[in-house]
């Protein structure tokens, strides 16, 4: 994407104020996640041993931050990108009904990202996953629980107005939900970035479903493991997927903004195919995975969103950097101190 400067960007909340509402954020939200989604909070690793099949592959090509254990014979450890298969052992691990879950602060470093002004080196968010039935493994749940993240994030949208009124909502009502299929349908001359765009900045929040199949075009709308998501079970519109993403308009940007990943997770018979497609069999020896295909862990629905990316929109700042501390090119260093985007 590049560095973005907003021709017109009013510093809404001075540096000392910002830390104030970042907590005012984080405090506010994971209150309405949890009650919203029947979760409790654990504590989560910062870190998982290679070779287990616990660290998350994301789009299956970004690298893991790792070191060594001297007092362990020098075995490896990575890093975690994300905790969705972590979180799912812990379901099972702590016998979590159908219907209820648990939420955690995940940290990640992930050295591949493309640093501008939604991108940094440091990830934080808060990961999630929920134990439900067989028979919830459907669009229909799916679409349930993308609502009720939704209405969160209205209610804390609503704290920060009350709190700062000239922070103005600008969250629509309710959010659309649309098929990657359906949006390449709409916009058959388009990439699927350009797609992106172009419905987000229409309805202003999205979640476009099914991430990870190929299209009717023989191209997946963006990448997805083959060992979390389940993108490749039809769901009840008869296209593949039950996963997504979650997308917002961002203003001060111009541009979508993804707030969101999220799904319903594979069962055995997923993951047995997905791993086929992508050609990776050799996972099904990894202790998650075997696990996983001997009916050992429970369904689940889960997801991650970002802590730092909420409060950038929320507070309808230009810069990840003016939310979290991290490390930033020079180059953009000057460029945003000369707009008064002051980046911690």
């Amino acid at each position: 994407m590049g560095l973005i400067i907003p021709k017109k960007y009013n510093l809404k909340l001075l540096p000392e104020t910002t830390e104030i509402a970042i907590k005012m954020i984080k405090d506010a939200f994971q209150v309405r996640l949890s009650k919203a989604l029947n979760l409790r909070r654990v504590t989560a690793p910062l870190f998982v041993l290679s070779g287990t099949g616990l660290n998350d592959d994301l789009n299956g090509v970004e690298h893991a931050v790792g070191f060594n254990i001297k007092c362990m014979g020098g075995r490896h450890a990575e890093v975690v990108h994300s905790l969705a298969k972590w979180k799912r052992t812990k379901l099972g691990a702590y016998d979590i009904a159908p219907g209820f879950g648990l939420y955690t602060d995940m940290n990640a470093i992930r050295t591949d990202e493309d640093l501008d002004n939604i991108h940094s080196l440091y990830v934080d968010q808060w990961d999630w996953e929920q134990t439900i039935n067989k028979e919830d493994r459907t669009l229909e749940y799916l679409i349930a629980t993308v609502k009720k993240i939704y209405k969160a994030l209205k209610e804390t949208e609503e704290i920060i107005y009350e709190r700062f009124p000239h922070i103005t909502p600008v969250l629509p009502d309710d959010i659309k939900a649309i098929h990657s299929e359906e949006l390449l349908q709409m916009y058959p001359d388009c990439d699927a970035k350009e797609r992106e765009r172009l419905i987000t900045k229409k309805y202003r929040a999205v979640f476009i479903v099914g991430i990870g199949a190929p299209l009717s075009n023989g191209e997946p709308h963006d990448n997805r493991a083959p060992d979390y998501d389940d993108w490749i079970t039809p769901n009840s519109d008869g296209y593949l997927g039950l996963n997504g993403d979650i997308m917002l308009w961002n203003d001060i940007l111009d541009i979508p903004f993804e707030l969101s990943s999220m799904g319903i997770r594979v069962s055995a018979e997923s993951l047995a195919q997905q791993l086929k497609v992508r050609n990776c069999e050799e996972k099904r020896e990894l202790q998650f995975h075997k696990a996983l295909l001997n009916g050992q862990l429970p369904y689940s629905i889960g997801g991650g969103i970002g802590q730092s990316r909420l409060c950038m929109f929320l507070l309808q700042k230009a810069h990840i950097g003016e939310v979290q501390a991290s490390i930033w090119p020079e180059e953009h260093l000057k460029a945003c101190k000369e707009k008064n985007i002051f980046l911690m």
